[in-house]
């Protein structure tokens, strides 16, 4: 597998859910058409954004299913497949089938708070048993573990099959220093909308979106132009959206960029609990910034 599928927009895509909280499949493959439609370069399944933790085993497998079959090939699927218990995540990689799967994300083990030592264990086992290469997700904010720069270094360096980080501490300076030191071949991602162009600037390869689920052409062009240097047209474009990526996040992803998919006619904007819709008052924020879009 080549470098480059990691390069530019990936989109960590929402479940749809029906008003019985059944998973909409119908939506879905509206969304990811909707999604290829608008260049995106790749697809990540079973995200945070995603709902997988509220999501059973069956309903997994019957996602990443539907999602090869209607992507039928036309852009890589990264599936998400991370966790605080190593051995079940080893486990689950054994059993499953990765054909027509590019890439695994794993997140760092939540609740847990293991050490550095521990983290880089951890994503050895995993690189180890997976047939496919795999994505750090670092998310100190909801895992309270975060992966060092150092341990990012060494994993890039010493483990085969880690072949990039999608990096979502917002820490400039620990970024800019896993990027310094890294193998040439190793990507930093973003993992924050809003920081994909400072990532870009300092040699970040691109971003994997949650606004991108209802902005794809938008994101994609503005990441396709930080890429080529273009930083006055990134920059418009990036500023066009500032206002819509800000609100997606007020009350917690991925309730409100489901309540845009909503207004956009894609999908309803059913959640899981522990999850809620976003408020009456956020939700008409959202409808007037995404009617000024248009």
């Amino acid at each position: 597998m080549t470098q480059r599928k990691f390069t530019g927009t990936g989109v960590a895509i929402i479940t749809p859910f029906r008003k019985d909280r059944s998973i909409d499949f119908k939506s879905l493959e509206k969304l990811l058409e909707h999604l290829i439609g608008g260049g995106v370069d790749y697809i990540v399944v079973l995200g945070t954004t995603g709902e997988s933790a509220t999501l059973s085993k069956d309903e997994k497998n019957a996602v990443i299913s539907y999602v090869i079959e209607v992507v039928n090939n036309r852009v890589p699927i990264v599936a998400g497949m991370g966790g605080n218990n190593t051995q079940e995540i080893v486990n689950s990689i054994n059993s499953n089938s990765f054909a027509n799967i590019d890439a695994i994300l794993s997140v760092a083990p939540y609740y847990n708070k293991p050490s550095q030592a521990g983290l880089y264990e951890h994503f050895k086992a995993i690189a180890d048993a997976s047939p496919v290469p795999v994505i750090l997700y670092n998310v100190p904010g909801r895992t309270s573990s975060n992966i060092s720069a150092e341990t990012t270094v060494k994993l890039a360096r010493n483990v085969k099959g880690i072949t990039a980080i999608k990096e979502a501490s917002g820490n400039i300076g620990q970024i800019m220093n896993i990027i310094k030191n890294k193998p040439k071949n190793f990507q930093v991602i973003s993992g924050d909308d809003i920081m994909t162009l400072p990532m870009i600037a300092i040699g970040g390869s691109g971003v994997i979106s949650v606004a991108a689920n209802a902005y794809p052409k938008e994101i994609s062009d503005m990441v396709n132009s930080a890429l080529k240097n273009d930083m006055a047209k990134a920059n418009e474009l990036l500023y066009k959206l500032l206002d819509l990526i800000e609100a997606l996040f007020e009350e917690g992803n991925p309730s409100g960029i489901k309540a845009v998919l909503e207004i956009l006619k894609i999908c309803p904007s059913n959640l899981r609990l522990p999850l809620l819709q976003v408020s009456e008052r956020h939700y008409r924020k959202i409808n007037d910034i995404v009617k000024r879009l248009k």
